[in-house]
């Protein structure tokens, strides 16, 4: 009985093994690579942003995507929309509080086939808070650079609500409306490269 067990479990070990050597480990290019956010202004206008300093690792899997899987990490304090009053004060205690938690986080824990494209789920861990999001994604291709390093393109988007996560400080207008929206749409374009050995 224990070795029809160890048995099991070997065998069990050989196909996790088989899986992650099946998938090929790309680090995410962030001088090529774009998270940007959009949220709403007074009701009437979009102010966009992004962040500047990341990283991430992407093993992905070309025979099956779904045996892919992603790991990124975002240093809160490279949060940039154009305006340096602006940033300091989404780096503050009112929004992001930047300097007790610096780094945005997400860990994915499966992939699906959607109708268009592909689900990315996961854990998005922002301001101590870690909620499960869905981003839909189309894989872009894959391509060999000048210099035999090969490269992966995607792109996704996804919206989240920013109250999920604690960041809550707003002013009401007049009419009724807020001077920060809650809705945060986040575009992602990436790209990965997977250096030649």
């Amino acid at each position: 009985m224990k070795s029809r067990i160890i048995g099991i479990l070997t065998a069990a070990a050989m196909l996790v093994a088989g899986s992650v050597l099946a998938a090929d480990s790309y680090q995410i290019d962030p001088v090529h690579s774009n998270i940007g956010f959009s949220v709403r202004h007074m009701v009437i206008s979009n102010v966009k942003g992004n962040f500047t300093d990341f990283s991430g690792t992407i093993l992905y899997d070309d025979k099956d995507i779904s045996k892919s899987s992603v790991n990124v990490t975002i240093k809160t304090t490279s949060i940039n929309t154009g305006n340096q009053y602006r940033d300091n004060d989404l780096k503050s205690g009112n929004f992001f509080e930047a300097e007790k938690y610096p780094e945005i986080t997400f860990q994915s824990t499966k992939i699906d086939k959607a109708v268009e494209g592909f689900d990315l789920i996961g854990n998005l861990t922002m301001r101590g808070v870690t909620k499960e999001v869905k981003i839909p994604f189309n894989v872009l291709g894959t391509v060999k650079d000048p210099y035999g390093n090969t490269r992966l393109g995607a792109e996704g988007t996804l919206t989240i609500n920013r109250q999920d996560y604690g960041i809550s400080f707003n002013k009401a207008l007049d009419n009724g409306g807020l001077v920060v929206g809650n809705e945060v749409k986040i575009d992602l374009n990436i790209e990965a490269v997977n250096k030649k050995q």
